[in-house]
């Protein structure tokens, strides 16, 4: 029996029949929105990766980015709660591309491979991520828990992760295990890896190759 993740965060049992990664939650996907909506929307998403492009991550402050986009501060605020919430808008826009590549592109990342190889290549797609995106996801993250920012990116990757687990060890819990495979890569402990103990993403990949080979069935490699 398959599972999909409930309100509290745990994994529930669904469909076995159903598709398993056409369930995954689609990054950006909302109410659809009036016109005059989505163009303040796009506006102010234009207006922040320029602001990104030229000054940094710095340059991504809701004043600077509301004259940017020629609309009211408050109208942010209204629109993305805050400083972290515009930064998940912008990183489910770079991340719609990335769960294209995952769902629907060529093996192994996408479809085609054993499902072990396909989460080595999304852990290592996913470091390369951190490497391009690494500023954002912090300020993304820095949200305090009253005012968390559900990010339907991660989402989406923790039930694919735990799709392929569960396809590569049935015996396996893949609810925790897909969270264990994840959490290296939560973006403070990834920049505390990088920065503070001097790892490259090279020997950050191969570490989670090595704990990705747990997962390997050692009963028939015996065999």
């Amino acid at each position: 029996m398959e599972s999909r993740s409930t309100e509290n965060g745990h994994f529930a049992p669904v469909d076995p029949e159903a598709s398993r990664e056409a369930r995954l939650p689609v990054i950006g996907e909302g109410r659809p929105e009036r016109a005059d909506a989505a163009r303040n929307r796009d506006k102010i998403l234009n207006a922040a990766r320029h602001l990104m492009a030229t000054q940094g991550v710095n340059g991504l402050s809701m004043s600077d980015v509301a004259e940017a986009a020629g609309v009211g501060v408050g109208t942010l605020y209204r629109r993305f709660g805050d400083r972290a919430g515009l930064a998940y808008a912008l990183l489910d826009e770079w991340g719609r591309e990335f769960q294209a590549a995952f769902l629907y592109g060529p093996p192994p990342l996408g479809p085609g491979a054993p499902p072990l190889e396909r989460i080595r290549a999304f852990l290592h797609a996913y470091v390369d991520d951190l490497e391009e995106h690494l500023d954002l996801w912090l300020v993304a993250e820095s949200a305090s828990p009253v005012a968390y920012h559900p990010s339907s990116d991660h989402e989406a990757r923790l039930m694919h992760v735990f799709v392929l687990v569960r396809q590569a060890r049935p015996d396996a819990d893949a609810e925790y295990l897909a969270q264990a495979l994840l959490a290296p890569l939560a973006s403070d402990l990834y920049a505390h890896q990088r920065s503070e103990r001097g790892m490259s993403p090279d020997r950050i990949k191969a570490g989670l190759d090595q704990l990705l080979h747990c997962l390997e069935d050692h009963r028939h490699a015996r065999d």
